[in-house]
């Protein structure tokens, strides 16, 4: 009986584990409603930091932020991004809260290996009516990155 034998290449790659940190919070600044009765007053801070304030109905005031955050890992890795919409509570009035739908990045490209890392910013926007209860409105993000 005659043995054969057969080379074949092996590959492993190792990436570094993912480390995720919040550099900055998402602020809306503050809104003001206007009078009379309306619906669907979109309000919105994009991953830019561009504040859109839709609508003749509201008046929006303040210095909007983008929620910021560092992502460190392997460099030239892509990292999918992963932000659900949240439920911001009225901390006066806990019956009354709104939806914040978020506005990601899907993924990112790491431009570095372990620090500085890289930055990726978070917005999204919330739907007010003449009937939305007025207060402070408090929700927590919770962002997932991975390979």
């Amino acid at each position: 009986m005659r043995a054969a034998t057969v080379t074949a290449s092996v590959n492993a790659s190792v990436n570094k584990p993912l480390v995720l940190t919040k550099v900055q919070d998402l602020d809306f600044g503050t809104v003001t409603l206007g009078p009379g009765v309306w619906s669907n007053a979109k309000i919105s801070v994009s991953q830019a930091g561009a504040l859109t304030c839709g609508s003749g109905n509201v008046v929006c005031s303040g210095v909007p932020m983008v929620a910021r955050y560092n992502v460190q890992g392997s460099k030239q890795q892509a990292v999918r991004i992963s932000a659900p919409n949240v439920t911001l509570v009225n901390q006066s009035d806990s019956t009354q809260t709104l939806t914040l739908v978020t506005d990601a990045p899907a993924t990112i490209t790491l431009a570095n290996s372990g620090l500085p890392g890289s930055n990726f910013s978070v917005g999204g926007s919330i739907t007010l009516s003449s009937t939305t209860t007025a207060g402070t409105y408090v929700g927590t993000m919770n962002v997932t990155v991975d390979y």
